[in-house]
C-alpha cells in the first residue's frame, strides 16, 4: 500500500514538473517569435538608412532565433513524451532523465528537419526589408502568387479536417501526416485508419497511404495553428486541397 502511494506521489510530482517545464519552453518560444517582429521593424529602419551590413547581421540573428525556437519546441514535445512513457524503475535504480531526454531529442531532431529559411516569419522579415525599396515587386526567384500564399497560410496545407469538416482552429486534438503534411482530427483519422488497413489520405486526390506511426501531433503544428489564428486566417481556403481535387477529376 505504501509503495503504491509513493508511486502515485512521484507520478504527480513528475506530472507537475513536466507541465511546468513544457509551459516554460512554450513561453520562451512565444517571446522569441514576438522579438522577431521587433527585429523586423529595426531592419526596415536600417534598410531605409542604407545600413545593409547591419541588416545582414539581423538576418543572421533571425535565422539563429528561429533555430533556437525550433529546438525549444522539440524539447517541449520531448518533456511531455518522456513523462507520458515514464515507468518507475525497480528499487535502488535511478532514472537518468538527462540521458533519456537527450536520446528522445536527438531521435526527434533526426525526424524533424528544421529549415529556418522556410519559416513564414523569416519570409515576412525578408519581405519587409525588400519592400522598403521594391514595394509591389516579387522578391527575386519568387512569383507573386507564391508570396501571397506563404504570407496568408504559413505551413498549414489544409485548413479543414477532411473527415470532420472542422476548421483546424477548432480541432480538439490536431495531428498531421509526416508524409503528405495534411492535418486531421486525431480521433477521426485513427478510426478511419482502423477501418482501412491500406487507408489513403482522405484529402481529395492525395495518394499517400497512411501509417499510424506517421500521423502525429508534430512539434510545430500547434504553434503554426496558433500563429495562423493570430493572423486571422479563419476564412483562408487551402488552395492545395482544391488543386488535388481538380487533378483527381481529370
Amino acid at each position: 500500500m505504501a509503495n503504491r502511494e509513493e508511486t502515485s506521489a512521484v507520478g504527480r510530482r513528475l506530472e507537475t514538473l513536466a507541465t511546468t517545464l513544457s509551459s516554460d519552453y512554450k513561453a520562451l518560444i512565444a517571446e522569441i517569435r514576438k522579438s522577431l517582429v521587433l527585429i523586423s521593424g529595426i531592419a526596415v529602419s536600417l534598410e531605409k538608412e542604407q545600413q545593409s551590413d547591419m541588416v545582414e547581421q539581423l538576418d543572421d540573428a533571425v535565422l539563429e532565433l528561429l533555430e533556437t525556437s525550433s529546438d525549444c519546441t522539440l524539447y517541449s514535445h520531448v518533456i511531455q513524451a518522456v513523462f507520458d512513457g515514464y515507468q518507475r524503475p525497480q528499487e535502488n535504480q535511478l532514472t537518468d532523465f538527462n540521458v533519456i531526454m537527450e536520446s528522445e531529442f536527438n531521435q526527434l531532431k533526426s525526424d524533424f528537419v528544421s529549415v529556418p529559411q522556410s519559416d513564414p516569419l523569416y519570409r515576412k522579415f525578408k519581405e519587409s526589408v525588400w519592400n522598403v525599396h521594391h514595394a509591389g515587386q516579387p522578391m527575386p526567384g519568387e512569383e507573386q502568387d507564391d508570396i501571397v500564399m506563404t504570407s496568408t497560410q504559413g505551413n498549414l496545407l489544409n485548413m479543414k479536417c477532411p473527415l470532420t469538416g472542422l476548421h483546424v482552429f477548432h480541432l480538439g486534438n490536431p495531428v498531421r501526416c509526416k508524409d503528405c503534411k495534411h492535418i486531421y482530427e486525431k480521433d477521426a483519422i485513427m478510426n478511419y485508419m482502423t477501418k482501412n488497413s491500406q487507408a489513403k489520405c482522405p484529402v481529395a486526390g492525395c495518394p499517400k497511404v497512411l501509417q499510424v506511426t506517421r500521423v502525429v501531433c508534430d512539434p510545430m503544428l500547434t504553434i503554426e495553428i496558433d500563429e495562423a489564428r493570430a493572423r486571422g486566417d479563419e476564412t483562408v481556403e487551402a488552395q492545395m486541397v482544391e488543386d488535388f481535387g481538380e487533378g483527381d477529376s481529370d
